[in-house]
This record gives C-alpha cells, structure tokens and sequence, in this order.
C-alpha cells in the first residue's frame, strides 16, 4: 500500500506541477515573446502551435491530479479527522474541480480560436492582445481566455498550496499521518 500511495502521490504532484507551469510559461514568457515575430499571423500561428502541443500535457496532468486526488479522497470520511483540516480538503476538492474546468474550458476554447484562421494563424498582437485585423469571433475567445487562463492558474495554485498545508499537517497530527497515506 505504501508503494501504490506514494506513487500516486509523485503522480499527483507531477500532474499539479506541468499543470501550473505549462500555462505559466505561457502566460508570462510565450505571449510576450511572440510579439518579436513580425508577421500578426506568425505570432497566431506559433501560439496556436504552442498551445495545441501542450494541450495534452495540460489535460493528461490535471486529469492525473484530479484523479489520483478524489481516488485517495474516497477512502476518507469527514469524521476521521479534525474539523480545520476537514475544511482544507473541502476546499482542494473545491479548487481541484474548479482547476480542471477551468483548464478544460482553456483548452476548448483554445482550440475553438486556432479554428478561426487557415492552420490557427489568428493574426494577434501578443498572446494576450488582438490585433486590429483578429476577426470578432477570435476577439471574445481571446477576451475569455485572457480571464479563464489566470482563473485556472489561481485555482492550480491554491491546489498546490492546500497540498502543501496537508503535508504538513500530516507531521503533526498521528491520526492524520496515517490517513494522509491514503492521499496524494
């Protein structure tokens, strides 16, 4: 049981980790970034090729998260431990939920944007901005993403950081260093 716990744990943390990081990256580095290629559509192109190719990470990660989470979560009652960690599991299966929805809702709409132009070459400003030339379909997918995708960041960190309190909670109390075993 150990062995099958503590994997799902490093699978758990992974997933958390290339969840948050990939988009991350994104929006602080790729987004500005694309704005050193001259061509609006390039910039388009590129970020459309980008996130596309994350896409699977970002899906399989969150998805790996939730379910290695709520697997492990099944095996606990509320009853079993003490009332401030019973309200810190709430609230990671809150942000968890709230994580992946988010992040399918990026994706979705995501690929719904690189839709809007030959080969997802949406002709933008930067990653976050339209251009004078983005169609208006692009235009309010570009405007959803540009709240979602910091929505879904947010979420994954407060996951990240209730995982963190968890742990530590877990030195500190027996009861719950035992049943922590059972979640990642």
């Amino acid at each position: 049981m150990a062995v099958l716990s503590t994997s799902a744990w490093v699978l758990h943390d992974l997933g958390l980790a290339a969840g948050f990081g990939g988009p991350l990256f994104g929006k602080l580095a790729l987004h500005r970034a694309v704005q050193d290629i001259d061509s609006e559509q390039e910039r388009g192109q590129v970020l459309h090729d980008a996130w596309n190719s994350y896409n699977m990470v970002t899906a399989a990660s969150l998805g790996i998260a939730a379910l290695t989470w709520f697997i492990g979560r099944a095996a606990i009652s509320g009853r079993s431990i003490d009332k401030e960690t019973h309200g810190l599991v709430l609230a990671k299966d809150i942000l968890l939920g709230a994580a992946v929805l988010t992040g399918a809702a990026n994706i979705l709409s995501g690929q719904e944007l690189g839709k809007q132009a030959p080969e997802g070459a949406v002709p933008v400003q930067s990653g976050n901005e339209p251009s004078a030339r983005t169609p208006e379909k692009a235009r309010g997918l570009m405007r959803f993403l540009s709240v979602m995708g910091p929505i879904n960041l947010a979420c994954t960190a407060g996951v990240i950081g209730i995982t963190a309190v968890l742990a530590m909670k877990s030195g500190q109390s027996t009861k719950w260093s035992f049943l922590s075993r059972l979640l990642p």
